[in-house]
């Protein structure tokens, strides 16, 4: 197990399922932070996650389907070619992104593959340089049983269900939900659910 600290800590657990969201540059004000033990990390993250759900104001370039396209295709294309990972679910919301995922490259080095590529690609299609894309920090969880994995996965593709986006997950054509439709064709996408712990 490796760790290593930017403004959060992070756990690099190799074969071990890790939750990863990342957020786009600026889609949330400067001031909002959780700082001084107030809330668990756990906390802290539903409690962001409900504010980017809600959010009115800030970037929302996810919201476009050439952009939400480019996020997808990165996603799949790091684990089904690149093997970064083995995919178990995603969501590309309208300002961050959800992602399950056993690694197989240290945390850093997959975000920064996923980050780079898809913000030189949108940035590119956006017509800016020189403009931040991502937040540079992202949150990652270890996965610690089947029950909290699946519980995850759940989350992840039930995201765009709880932000009124959609009325059920399968709808949603930025995510795995809607990438299998409820089927286990894809297994890449869609694991059995007896990942081993």
């Amino acid at each position: 197990m490796i760790t290593y600290r930017r403004r959060l800590p992070h756990i690099d657990n190799p074969e071990r399922p890790v939750f990863l969201t990342w957020r786009l540059h600026g889609s949330l004000p400067d001031h909002r932070c959780f700082v001084g033990g107030i809330l668990s990390s756990g906390r802290t993250f539903v409690a962001l996650d409900r504010l980017l759900d809600n959010a009115r104001t800030g970037t929302f370039y996810l919201r476009q389907s050439e952009i939400a396209e480019i996020v997808v295709d990165a996603i799949l294309h790091n684990g089904r070619n690149l093997k970064h990972y083995d995919l178990h679910a995603y969501v590309v919301m309208p300002n961050h992104v959800h992602m399950l995922a056993t690694a197989a490259v240290p945390i850093n080095i997959l975000m920064k593959s996923l980050k780079g590529i898809t913000a030189k690609r949108a940035n590119a299609l956006l017509r800016q340089t020189s403009k931040s894309f991502w937040q540079e920090e992202s949150y990652d969880h270890v996965v610690r049983n089947s029950q909290e994995f699946e519980k995850i996965r759940i989350y992840i593709e039930e995201n765009p269900v709880h932000a009124g986006l959609v009325a059920r997950a399968s709808e949603y054509r930025w995510s795995s939900a809607w990438a299998t439709r409820g089927s286990p064709a894809d297994e890449g996408v869609r694991p059995t659910s007896n990942h081993e712990f």
